[in-house]
């Protein structure tokens, strides 16, 4: 089933898979693929951005506009994701980073 991904201001494509930390097994990202809107584009959004989802209309509402989601770093999934990249797109958005917040450790992330 296809989930589709709303921003403040509209529409921004659907939710392409997950990316989980390796130790803690916790949900870092969603990979959002953007081609309904604009072609061949992923970003990464933090569930912590997540405003509603709705079940029945199997939506995902965030609470970012979509030119920022436009203009966020792109997700490669062929690289890995390290740090920088993660305080890169935690920056873009103007919010703080899962690590600020949580014991300091080196984590891997898994795609889904």
């Amino acid at each position: 089933m296809r989930y589709y991904v709303h921003a403040s201001d509209g529409d921004i494509g659907h939710v392409q898979g997950f990316l989980v930390d390796e130790q803690t097994w916790a949900i870092r990202y969603i990979i959002v693929n953007t081609s309904n809107w604009w072609l061949g584009h992923q970003v990464i959004i933090a569930p912590e951005w997540i405003d509603d989802v709705n079940w029945a209309e199997c939506t995902v509402s965030v609470g970012l506009a979509r030119q920022a989601v436009k203009n966020a770093p792109r997700y490669e999934a062929t690289a890995p994701l390290d740090r920088e990249q993660e305080a890169r797109i935690h920056t873009h958005y103007g919010r703080s980073g899962y690590w600020s917040h949580e014991a300091k450790h080196q984590s891997g992330i898994l795609r889904c």
